[in-house]
């Protein structure tokens, strides 16, 4: 039987080439690491490992060719591996999922890249900003300064995280609204909704209504306009938020256990729903939590495997990497490149912040670094498929809408562990996230604070003795 496969190929930037047993390496680290580490911490259920496969060097090529067009222009810079013939070999996610859809149904499929859902809560951290406003929300300000996005997107990924279902509806809407690159959807594997950059058109709502009518109403008893659009982003909402707040795991937590969730604040500073509530004169709502078996709540779990911030594990890389210079073959021993296998999985279990000074403590809170940033930086695939009418025959899990009910499976797909040589990368850029943050932020207070003083300047009344 024919299978709908995606073949994921290696890039490298020009002149950079590797041998073909680098490739098959570096491509059978990654599925050794999502199927030893990854599919541990988030359940089997979630975690597609695929199989590394050989491909005749002439229908590489000639791929490669008829695909250039469609590569976005950012991503030129890097050509793809055409020599070695060696690929990933996956399942669609887009398409059919954990369980067989059956193909003549049509699929709907939306790809989140829901970000960092906590906030540091290490003693390490220098920089105030840092305990109150997420990564997220400050890396938006340089993003646009920077020309990459347009405008400011009112997705703090603390809301989605949150388990509170008014909080994960406003920041699927904000993303619905200012998708930038971390939401996608798709229609029969087919691309209908997403941002690739700044040039991108503003979101449609319409079209996309449009496009998942079928869907939600399927009886087709509503009228077009901005009511049927609001309908139908409605229910899209409502049943991506049902589909996260899902346990296919039968309660299953992860393997992990750094308690009941993050140990910082609950809600981001620089959230607009928080401070819509603010200036309600409402409180926020309670945080209801994620359920333990869901893939948020497990990929929170991992994301908090970073547990010193960028600014305590930075020392401990640097031990690493003087221990290396004295020692390079060592390389290989400390596991940097891999194999990823179960020795390395139980080592990072280990969740003390005592540093006794050693290379091995460096090394394993360098490895949770690395994981942690993995599952920061990961995409959720949600796909739905129209139940058939005799819907109690359905092999796998079921989410109702108001007038639909549809079989779903959730994914989680991009884990290939970060690089070690990226740490030093990742403590630049949070400085100058957080500095330009500081910088913009604490200037438009000033701004205000100045601009209080004039306007009571200009009203002064001056009373004279008579």
């Amino acid at each position: 039987m024919g299978r709908c496969v995606v073949l994921r190929f290696l890039k490298f930037p020009p002149n950079r080439k590797k041998a073909s047993e680098e490739i098959f390496q570096h491509l059978q680290n990654i599925v050794d690491f999502s199927k030893n580490v990854m599919k541990e911490f988030l359940g089997e259920n979630y975690v597609h490992c695929g199989e590394v496969v050989q491909l005749p060097l002439d229908f590489v090529k000639q791929l490669c060719l008829k695909i250039q067009s469609e590569r976005p222009e950012s991503r030129c810079d890097k050509d793809l591996d055409t020599l070695s013939g060696y690929a990933l070999c996956l399942p669609n996610l887009a398409r059919l999922q954990t369980y067989r859809f059956v193909e003549h149904r049509p699929i709907l499929c939306v790809e989140i890249k829901p970000k960092c859902g906590f906030i540091p809560f290490s003693g390490d951290v220098t920089h105030e900003v840092k305990h109150k406003v997420c990564r997220y929300c400050m890396h938006q300000h340089l993003k646009v300064a920077t020309g990459k996005w347009k405008q400011i997107s009112k997705y703090c990924p603390l809301d989605l995280y949150s388990g509170n279902k008014q909080r994960m509806h406003f920041a699927l809407k904000s993303l619905l609204q200012e998708a930038q690159n971390n939401l996608k959807i798709f229609k029969n594997g087919e691309l209908i909704y997403g941002c690739k950059d700044a040039r991108s058109p503003v979101a449609d709502w319409s079209e996309l209504a449009h496009h998942l009518k079928p869907f939600f109403f399927p009886s087709n008893g509503l009228a077009g306009g901005p009511h049927c659009t609001g309908a139908v982003i409605r229910e899209l909402v409502r049943v991506i938020t049902r589909v996260l707040l899902s346990d296919s795991e039968k309660g299953r937590a992860g393997a992990l256990r750094l308690g009941p969730g993050p140990q910082g604040p609950r809600v981001c500073e620089a959230s607009p729903f928080g401070r819509s509530l603010r200036h309600q004169g409402k409180s926020a709502p309670e945080c209801s939590g994620l359920p333990k078996g869901c893939l948020l709540y497990k990929t929170l779990q991992v994301q908090m495997l970073d547990l010193l911030d960028i600014e305590g594990l930075y020392p401990l890389y640097r031990r690493v990497e003087r221990y290396l210079e004295e020692f390079p073959e060592e390389r290989k021993t400390l596991q940097i490149d891999g194999p990823y296998d179960e020795a390395f999985y139980q080592k990072l279990l280990d969740l003390s912040t005592e540093d006794d000074g050693t290379v091995a403590f460096a090394l394993t809170k360098v490895q949770q670094y690395r994981v942690a940033m993995t599952a920061k930086d990961c995409s959720v695939m949600i796909a739905l498929s129209p139940c058939l009418q005799d819907a109690s025959s359905e092999q796998r899990p079921v989410v109702t809408s108001s007038r639909s009910r549809f079989a779903f499976s959730v994914s989680v797909l991009d884990l290939d562990l970060k690089p070690y040589e990226s740490i030093p990368h990742q403590y630049k850029l949070d400085g100058k996230i957080v500095n330009f943050y500081s910088k913009t932020v604490h200037a438009k207070d000033a701004a205000v604070v100045s601009a209080r003083f004039k306007e009571s300047e200009d009203c002064t009344l001056v009373l004279h003795k008579v």
